[in-house]
């Protein structure tokens, strides 16, 4: 049952108090417009606590941040403007030296060597890991799938092996007297490498190193290539091949457009992660021979714990995380042009 109200008009002998109860009627009859209901928001916008609550939220993983990451860098930071061996140490002596551990090493020729073997060491492996992932991502996503759950599940087990564990193993494999290389490549007819040591040389000591990191890495840029590949539609690849386009064609046309994101990314990534690798190599066989396997990290922690001049390791340390600022820097502006272009 609909109910009108109309609204009646009375003339008074004062219209100032008309005009007073006109205002009064509308303010009391018409309160639905006037007053705000109960808990809807005000038109000053979000309260405070709701502005603040992403913070509060962000403050637990910040602080920890800060005292597990930040504390040691600091600390880093702090030490390689020191002078602090072991006599400094037993002593409880601060001997401040400014920029001398940065300058030494800055016009020491084996920082400089130790630099170019880290990139073009850095530069084989992120190419090799990026070649091989990808092709074991394009071979995921031909297989059946039988096939692919179990090419799966090896590399699944590669990754998941810690890599000491793997570097032993590696060590076994190669191992001048019963490693199974060897005696492979000597049933195959290589008589010389019988006894043939690896660790000998720069080269094969290199050859095992990267053979290693390149076998724990590849599963991470295999399953992330095949994850990418699910996202493109089937019709592009129809298209394609109506078009006559091949295999090369279509991973140039098809593919890599549509993953560039996710090349750029994982690059990115491969290069921090094998830039400052240093468990395979130190693990391997400790820089050598004659130093010749140094790679900054190994180089770092070879000068400052094991040699005791901590300020000169802190030094190196600080140097390499300033390059690898450095890439970040390039890193981010790519992702943001990018984005720009998208």
């Amino acid at each position: 049952m609909a109910v009108h109200s109309e609204r009646v008009q009375t003339q008074s002998p004062d219209p100032g108090k008309a005009a007073v109860a006109g205002q009064e009627t509308s303010a009391s009859g018409g309160g639905s417009k006037g007053t705000a209901p109960k808990g809807a928001r005000s038109a000053g916008g979000p309260s405070l606590g709701s502005r603040l609550a992403p913070y509060l939220l962000l403050l637990p993983a910040t602080v920890a941040t800060l005292a597990l990451l930040g504390w040691p860098l600091l600390k880093t930071v702090l030490l390689s403007f020191q002078n602090l061996n072991r006599r400094q140490l037993v002593l409880h002596l601060t001997e401040w030296t400014g920029f001398d551990n940065y300058k030494e090493q800055l016009t020491d020729p084996e920082f400089w060597s130790v630099t170019g073997r880290t990139i073009v060491f850095t530069l084989v492996n992120v190419v090799l890991i990026m070649v091989g992932g990808t092709l074991i991502g394009l071979l995921l996503n031909q297989l059946g799938k039988k096939m692919r759950l179990v090419l799966q599940v090896a590399l699944l087990l590669a990754w998941a092996m810690p890599v000491v564990a793997a570097t032993t193993v590696y060590t076994w494999l190669f191992d001048s007297q019963w490693g199974v290389v060897n005696w492979i490549l000597e049933q195959l007819g290589w008589q010389s490498m019988h006894g043939y040591n690896w660790l000998s040389n720069q080269y094969s000591t290199f050859f095992v190193i990267i053979l290693l990191i390149v076998w724990m890495s590849i599963p991470f840029v295999a399953f992330n290539m095949y994850a990418g590949l699910t996202t493109i539609p089937k019709e592009l690849y129809e298209a394609a091949r109506m078009d006559g386009a091949g295999a090369r064609k279509i991973f140039t046309a098809v593919i890599f457009p549509n993953l560039k994101p996710f090349f750029l990314a994982t690059t990115f990534l491969e290069v921090i992660w094998v830039f400052k690798a240093f468990t395979q190599v130190y693990a391997v066989n400790a820089g050598g021979p004659e130093k010749l396997t140094r790679t900054l990290p190994v180089h770092a922690f070879l000068e400052g714990s094991a040699g005791q001049h901590y300020g000169v390791g802190s030094a190196i340390a600080v140097l390499t995380i300033l390059m690898l600022g450095v890439l970040m820097a390039y890193y981010f502006r790519i992702m943001i042009k990018q984005e720009d272009e998208l």
